[in-house]
């Protein structure tokens, strides 16, 4: 129940994901209430509906505690993904105000992906657990390193969500060769990426006659292909997939 700790945290309710909240709300409802109980106050001198923590204040503690467990008490440590903390922390801010209706229905996993392999297509450009092509970034792990909110806002806005390492590239080299496509890896001096036609290129910056990064993704908005549902039920797909095991 808490957020990565690397990445700034929001620090009061209502800056939370909405997807966010919902699949902490979820994880909690799967792991969490078995010792903490539906209401929050199933151990002794506990109420996470308070939204009142003994051992944490901030997000970065609530995830700490979430992660390491509290010494000497039942409070064992747990192997949650950065997602998961994340929701899990977004879940517990709003607990005492949540309202599981008041969003839809949770994303079903499995809807999502038939969604993904149908409806949206998503297969042709993304690759998932060794299947499929390398025009657009891996997904395999995408739901231990990625927030439900994010994944939301993906689907709408590509471009707004989009990560800079993710920009599409333009190269020409001095004989005029054009290559495009998205960055692996970069540095100052060389940039590696996968071109239009699934090769891994590494170019040498100073062999270059143009090269720039593109501020639109080329990753179409859903926006009006999916409903809310659908969308939630790709979103729910998308956090399921955590690597292989």
């Amino acid at each position: 129940m808490a957020a990565a700790g690397a990445r700034a945290q929001p620090q009061h309710a209502g800056q939370y994901e909405e997807a966010d909240i919902e699949y902490g709300a979820r994880l909690y409802a799967g792991r969490c209430i078995i010792c903490h109980g539906e209401r929050g106050d199933g151990m002794p001198g506990v109420n996470l509906r308070s939204g009142r923590f003994k051992n944490a204040s901030t997000d970065r503690e609530l995830t700490n505690v979430i992660r390491d467990g509290v010494a000497g008490t039942a409070m064992a440590p747990n192997a949650y993904s950065d997602s998961e903390l994340t929701a899990l922390v977004s879940y517990l801010r709003n607990f005492g105000s949540y309202d599981p209706g008041r969003s839809g229905k949770p994303g079903d996993a499995d809807r999502g992906r038939l969604l993904f392999q149908g409806k949206g297509d998503c297969g042709s450009c993304h690759r998932v657990n060794g299947v499929g092509p390398r025009a657009a970034p891996d997904l395999s792990n995408i739901g231990a390193i990625r927030t439900a909110g994010t994944l939301q806002r993906y689907l709408l806005d590509p471009t707004d969500a989009m990560l800079p390492i993710n920009r599409p590239v333009r190269a020409v080299k001095r004989d005029g060769t054009v290559i495009t496509g998205r960055r692996v890896n970069e540095d100052t001096h060389t940039v590696q990426l996968v071109d239009s036609h699934e090769r891994l290129i590494s170019l040498d910056k100073s062999q270059l006659r143009e090269y720039s990064i593109g501020t639109e993704a080329t990753m179409p908005s859903f926006a009006n292909v999916f409903d809310e549902d659908e969308r939630a039920d790709l979103v729910a797909y998308l956090l399921s997939l955590k690597g292989a095991d």
